[in-house]
């Protein structure tokens, strides 16, 4: 696919399913992931890669997570938490390390992770598969960060859901660049 194409047409998915992108696949998108601007090479990114066969065990600390922050949850709630881990056949964590007092500022490396996991979404359309990016209470939650792997201190920046797309991606209205894009005057 073009890439001024693939910019141009970028959407979420609405629905995917199997299958994912196989490890070859994922090494691809990994690699561009690692191209993201990283200024400093500090490098702050991490992926956690949650495959197929562990959704069920992902989607369970999800909704333990949910029920640490709201004792109160039925288990209606607690199942459809559970069931956001099975939104797709590869989930992909993607966290920010952040170099905390590093001359390089701390949101610039939030940045870098963040044009990581894009890199991410536009190597998996790329690819042929459909990404969605989500986060919610548990990206932000330390007993999830420490049952992934990664550090309290780490940002989760979000939860990318990988698969085969089934139908059409999310329809929303594309803004037009004029309203947000002015000249300098100096």
């Amino acid at each position: 696919m073009d890439a001024l194409e693939l910019l141009l047409s970028r959407e979420s998915a609405l629905k995917l399913e199997p299958p994912g992108p196989p490890a070859e696949a994922l090494d691809t998108i990994f690699a561009s992931a690692v191209r993201a601007p990283d200024h400093g090479r500090l490098r702050p990114w991490r992926f956690v890669v949650i495959p197929e066969e562990r959704r069920e065990h992902f989607g369970e600390l999800m909704a333990d997570c949910m029920q640490r922050h709201e004792p109160g949850a039925s288990a209606e709630m607690l199942q459809r938490e559970r069931a956001k881990a099975l939104r797709a056949p590869t989930i992909v964590v993607v966290a920010a390390r952040v170099h905390k007092g590093h001359k390089i500022p701390e949101v610039e490396q939030m940045a870098s992770a963040a044009a990581a996991a894009q890199n991410v979404m536009l190597t998996a359309n790329a690819l042929g598969y459909g990404a969605m990016w989500k986060t919610g209470t548990p990206a932000y939650d330390a007993t999830v960060k420490e049952a992934l792997g990664l550090s309290p201190d780490d940002d989760v920046v979000g939860f990318l859901y990988l698969g085969t797309q089934v139908g059409s991606g999310i329809q929303a209205a594309r803004p037009t660049p004029a309203e947000y894009v002015s000249v300098w005057a100096g």
